[in-house]
């Protein structure tokens, strides 16, 4: 089994910057007992008992951990997809298979039924819920939140109540709205406002010289 990332960020690729000099600011890792700035390989997780001790647990620790999901999909059970809470969406992957044969089962049998087959995977040394669909011939792994890691509302105020002529005015806006390609409209609003970022940074206010740190305004 592989799974590779199916979403990507666009991002004009910002950074956090010395707004004097144009200068990049790094984040250091400090040990906060001694002060001292620690490397990278010489960090690890910790785990803080109830007592106030820390466990310190390495990642061949982690590596070790008896996953029974560690390098398969284990399905658990089928369930439509208006079953499955919008709220606990959280990333979607392309599901590689090794052999040629090894993708038409799952997908011959996902989309016959039209459910969603319920799983359990180990990424990065982590069990994560999921939902396993077919797209296009190709098998999409969506992980999951778990139930209790969606947050509590709270008290957050219901809908005011509306009228019956507010409800006439808003469904008439949702029948004009019907007909517009909406994922192909926001795409262009994304490229448009994409571009837009690129000629700031082209003609911007504070463009950075990448020789130095002299802040330069272009005119």
């Amino acid at each position: 089994m592989d799974i590779y990332a199916a979403t990507e960020d666009h991002g004009p690729g910002l950074h956090l910057v010395h707004a004097a000099d144009g200068g990049r600011v790094r984040h250091r890792r400090v040990c906060e007992l001694d002060g001292r700035e620690v490397r990278p390989e010489e960090t690890a997780r910790g785990w803080e008992a109830p007592d106030g001790r820390t466990v310190i647990i390495q990642d061949t620790d982690l590596e070790a951990l008896p996953l029974p999901t560690k390098r398969v999909i284990e399905v658990v059970g089928f369930v439509g997809e208006t079953d499955v809470d919008p709220l606990l969406y959280a990333r979607p992957y392309w599901v590689g298979a090794h052999g040629p044969g090894a993708q038409k089962p799952y997908a011959l049998l996902l989309e016959a039924s039209g459910r969603l087959a319920v799983c359990k995977v180990a990424l990065r040394s982590r069990e994560r819920l999921s939902v396993l669909r077919p797209r296009n011939g190709i098998r999409v792994l969506h992980t999951l939140h778990w139930p209790e890691e969606i947050r509590d509302p709270g008290d957050l105020s219901s809908p005011a109540p509306t009228t019956d002529r507010e409800l006439e005015i808003a469904e008439l806006l949702m029948t004009e709205m019907a007909g517009v390609d909406i994922f192909f409209a926001l795409s262009m609003s994304h490229e448009t406002c994409r571009l837009k970022r690129a000629v700031c940074l082209d003609w911007g206010l504070d463009v950075v010289s990448p020789g130095g740190r002299r802040p330069l305004n272009r005119s």
